[in-house]
């Protein structure tokens, strides 16, 4: 069995474990939680837990604020998968775990997926602790995990990704912020692969290209849902300003400490939006 095989039969059984875990809900949205968003977990109505160890060919999580299960239950009485922490690219160069997690929710029906984290602001008027909706993304991983032989049985060769996060998803979500009173600004995200922060000079060619936040996850998830045919929206909970815009010492536990401040709204505004969405 190669490598493309063995990653197919991956994602059956862990459909197949997924599956049998529904208990007769069929959910059509999946919810990635990002670095210190995981709370939301814990909102989730007659929850089901599956750890991600238990499912084959998932990924094995190593940084703290990611949790490493999949949960299957309702958030406001709507059928939901919530995906508790994810792996970076900085922590591998295997695109399969990714690829069999995402692939998995397409098996079990999901039709919607998303995608939250934590970034850090390239501009004055997004703060920390507040949150943007992603209209677009800047690839600058450096990488694609779309890369390598195509396997026809989930997606084609060359993916368009005009669409890549859904205006009809984004409109849901920006009239849930409104339901519940949540500033949500606007702006396209910049991926770097990390794990070393950015520097002062690539925070200004990153906003020379427009772009609005910056972090290190997100944009694979994406290109995996895109090319299996999911419609994708995304959040990201601002931590931080990018390096050199202010005088803050940037951490890990300075992302995990902003992403609690703001994950209160976060957890309101994912609340309104499932029920639109």
């Amino acid at each position: 069995m190669n490598e493309q095989q063995a990653h197919g039969e991956n994602v059956r059984r862990s459909a197949e474990k997924v599956g049998a875990s529904l208990g007769g809900l069929a959910p059509r949205i999946a919810l990635v939680l990002g670095s210190g968003l995981g709370g939301l977990a814990a909102r989730v109505e007659q929850p089901t837990t599956i750890a991600y160890g238990d499912l084959p060919g998932f990924p094995v999580l190593t940084v703290a604020g990611h949790a490493g299960t999949l949960i299957v239950g309702k958030l406001g009485g709507v059928p939901v998968i919530i995906l508790n922490g994810r792996k970076h690219f900085y922590e591998t160069s295997d695109p399969y775990p990714l690829k069999t997690m995402i692939r998995t929710l397409k098996a079990v029906g999901v039709e919607k997926l998303f995608l939250s984290n934590a970034a850090g602001s390239l501009r004055a008027h997004i703060k920390v602790s507040e949150l943007m909706l992603i209209t677009d993304h800047i690839n600058f991983l450096g990488l694609n995990p779309l890369v390598g032989p195509n396997d026809d049985a989930f997606g084609p060769r060359f993916v368009p990704v005009t669409d890549a996060w859904d205006r009809d998803l984004g409109a849901k979500v920006k009239a849930a912020a409104r339901q519940v009173g949540v500033p949500l600004h606007e702006g396209v995200y910049v991926a770097f692969r990390g794990p070393s922060f950015e520097t002062p000079a690539e925070i200004r060619m990153a906003q020379g290209w427009g772009g609005d936040a910056v972090g290190m996850s997100s944009v694979p998830e994406c290109l995996i849902a895109r090319h299996c045919g999911l419609r994708v929206t995304g959040v990201s909970c601002i931590t931080n300003m990018g390096a050199g815009l202010s005088e803050e010492k940037l951490s890990h536990a300075h992302t995990l400490e902003n992403a609690a401040r703001g994950a209160a709204g976060f957890e309101k505004l994912v609340m309104a939006a499932v029920g639109l969405m």
